[in-house]
């Protein structure tokens, strides 16, 4: 696997294990290209604290470590510090202010909540219609914008409801992403985890619209970048279902 865009770290306080730990085992994992993208905190007009992401006064030690590990590890891989984050419009100024001063090289857009905490998780079950054409939406609004690099694991909601219902609104999301030259991820942690993500059914309506893949491993582990069973298996899920897999984001290739 040449590069990996998804990795979290115990900042968000449900993964373990150090920084360097991961660095050392996407190297052993011949990776060329690391990129970090821990949940993002918000910064809430209230009081509330959310325990699934980053505190505020984690960002500082985030990039002061992974900067220095960036120059340490300069020969062997390329280090890329980003965030996977919703898209919840009324936050994002107190977002953008609070990272202003901290040289964020990416987003992705990984869509737990449809609207601030503490709100409904998108990644569980459920049945009606609205919920999904809701999440579609918000979504394909949030790449509009052009904030994030990628959309992961876009297929997280659950729906368990008629299997038309299902198709006519992934189908819209997939459309809209190959329309825009935008891959759909295929989450590794899903996947070794037998979630109902990375959905096989999905990734054959994404192959007949002809979208491209890329792998994203959603490493809470160190060892994930290192699970080579796992990796093979997202790609033969691709394979599968036709789709060409991107070894790197271009606009995010290895540093000179």
């Amino acid at each position: 696997m040449f590069a990996n865009y998804h990795t979290h770290t115990y900042r968000c306080n449900h993964a373990e294990g150090e920084d360097k730990a991961y660095v050392e085992s996407a190297i052993r994992n011949g990776m060329k290209i690391l990129g970090f993208s821990d949940h993002c905190p918000w910064v809430y007009p209230d009081d509330y604290i959310s325990y699934t992401r980053m505190y505020l006064c984690e960002v500082e030690g985030y990039f002061t470590n992974l900067t220095k590990l960036q120059d340490e590890y300069k020969k062997d891989i390329t280090i890329y510090i980003g965030f996977e984050s919703e898209y919840i419009p009324e936050l994002l100024p107190e977002q953008d202010k609070l990272l202003a001063d901290y040289p964020v090289d990416y987003h992705i857009l990984g869509q737990h909540f449809l609207t601030r905490e503490p709100s409904f998780y998108t990644g569980r079950m459920f049945s009606e219609e609205e919920t999904l054409r809701q999440y579609v939406d918000s979504v394909i609004e949030g790449m509009e914008t052009g904030r994030y690099a990628y959309l992961a694991h876009p297929d997280l909601m659950g729906f368990s409801g008629a299997p038309e219902i299902y198709d006519k609104h992934y189908r819209r999301l997939c459309e809209y992403l190959k329309a825009h030259d935008q891959p759909v991820e295929i989450n590794m942690l899903g996947v070794i985890g037998h979630r109902h993500y990375t959905n096989e059914h999905f990734l054959k309506l994404a192959g007949e619209i002809g979208c491209k893949a890329i792998i994203g491993c959603d490493a809470h582990q160190p060892s994930q970048l290192d699970n080579r069973i796992g990796q093979s298996e997202c790609y033969q899920m691709a394979v599968r279902n036709g789709l060409k897999v991107m070894d790197y984001l271009p606009d995010l290739g290895i540093k000179e």
